[in-house]
């Protein structure tokens, strides 16, 4: 598996793997699938050189993808800390290729000046808060009930690390 950074190319696969979890309501607050054209937009709006989107690939299809995103946009003391977003295709949960990501994101982060990442996910999504905690991520917010799922009340967590720099 190879993780490069994504292209236009990448974007179907990358809208497949993310509507992907929207039903089972854990690993995004999104209740409705992105379109093409949605995803499309968003890649397009996206600081690429600032802000990457990187891709495991393996060879044949996408693994999955991670992003990181400004936290707290135009506020500049916040401008060394991004958000992470990652999201693994269903074939590929539980291989590994969470971790794989995920080390490679801790390691590309100081390139852009990034001494803090920060993961804004769901509580029960105790997936995600193994990776992140098998990282060095600790929560460090948690926002009850913030998130509802037509009547199913979830909290939002707040998931951080600070990078070591140089």
């Amino acid at each position: 598996m190879k993780i490069r950074a994504a292209t236009e190319k990448d974007l179907e696969a990358i809208n497949n793997i993310y509507n992907q979890v929207i039903p089972y309501e854990m690993s995004t607050a999104d209740m409705v699938p992105f379109t093409m054209e949605e995803r499309l937009q968003w890649y397009k709006a996206y600081d690429r050189s600032s802000y990457p989107v990187f891709v495991a690939d393996t060879g044949d299809e996408m693994a999955g993808y991670f992003s990181f995103s400004p936290y707290r946009p135009r506020r500049m003391a916040m401008r060394y800390t991004a958000e992470i977003s990652y999201f693994i295709d269903e074939n590929y949960r539980g291989r590994g290729t969470g971790s794989a990501l995920m080390e490679h994101a801790i390691n590309k982060a100081p390139e852009y000046k990034f001494k803090t990442l920060i993961a804004i996910l769901l509580a029960h999504n105790e997936a995600s808060i193994r990776l992140l905690e098998k990282f060095g991520f600790r929560e460090w917010g948690r926002m009850p009930g913030v998130a509802d799922f037509n009547g199913k009340e979830r909290d939002h967590l707040y998931y951080g690390i600070r990078l070591r720099m140089g």
